[in-house]
């Protein structure tokens, strides 16, 4: 009998350690790993595991080159094949500093230029990522959370604008089903519908396919006055905050998240990218 109570205590002492670890899998938000995105061309890749979306941090252009969905859709859907354009080599975010003192911030394609990194933070619920530009004039920070990612240009070279921009693919494929939501009016909007002007407090846009339950968003955390425009390509979005027609506005330390929000109601989208400023 002895014996049998204790296999049992044993069993039971195992089989509960084993649940700690599963729960302490589980209760990790974020998860950083290093692969490559082959989807994106094969290159090198800080890859993000959160509850919400797996991000694909391109190690050495410094951009997202994929951001995938729970249900394993891919809203950016950049590839480095060079000629591609609209259809793959343009695609990413923040692709901020383009044709002037450099081109950075962009997934690796054949006109970026080379950025070094550091993870700085590596936490359960927060890993930060920082690249400095090979001309030491940018510093551009990757904060992750469970719910988020978040970019903030925190080093700007004199006398030089940028901008930040969402270049990608609504639920995997940009057509006639996409649409976007905006902080400007309640509208659901055509995703051929450009938009020009400056986003009103709280500066943000959110786009979605009508067969997927769940948009991706843009916020700007800083208000200011300078054109957030968004255009339309036959293959991809081109929204840009501090951006009008080719020209770039921004100039100072900003931020700006990424992410999902589960729902494609407006109600739901605007409370959850207002809370992430509360």
């Amino acid at each position: 009998m002895n014996i049998k109570i204790s296999l049992s205590l044993t069993l039971i002492f195992l089989l509960l350690f084993c649940l700690g670890l599963c729960t302490e899998q589980i209760e990790k938000k974020v998860h950083l790993t290093n692969g490559i995105d082959e989807s994106a061309g094969g290159g090198f890749a800080y890859i993000i595991t959160t509850p919400l979306a797996i991000y694909y941090l391109e190690k050495e252009g410094g951009g997202l080159s994929s951001m995938i969905d729970k249900d394993g859709v891919d809203w950016l859907g950049f590839h480095s094949k060079e000629g591609s354009a609209h259809k793959g080599e343009y695609r990413g975010f923040p692709n901020a500093i383009h044709k002037q003192d450099g081109s950075y911030f962009h997934a690796m394609n054949a006109k970026t230029d080379p950025s070094s990194s550091v993870v700085e933070i590596e936490l359960e619920e927060h890993i930060r990522i920082t690249f400095t530009t090979d001309n030491k004039k940018w510093e551009g920070q990757w904060d992750f959370y469970p719910d988020r990612c978040d970019f903030t240009m925190n080093k700007i070279s004199d006398g030089y604008k940028y901008w930040v921009q969402y270049e990608g693919v609504p639920g995997g494929e940009m057509d006639s089903t996409d649409f976007w939501y905006a902080s400007a009016d309640k509208k659901l909007h055509l995703i051929v519908e450009p938009f020009v002007g400056d986003l009103p407090s709280p500066e943000w846009m959110a786009f979605g396919d009508q067969d997927s339950p769940r948009v991706l968003y843009m916020l700007h955390h800083e208000d200011d006055e300078l054109p957030d425009n968004y255009v339309s390509r036959p293959d991809m979005t081109v929204l840009g905050f501090g951006r009008q027609n080719k020209d770039k506005y921004l100039n100072n330390v900003q931020t700006f998240s990424i992410g999902f929000v589960e729902s494609t109601e407006y109600s739901k989208i605007d409370k959850a990218v207002r809370g992430i400023l509360d």
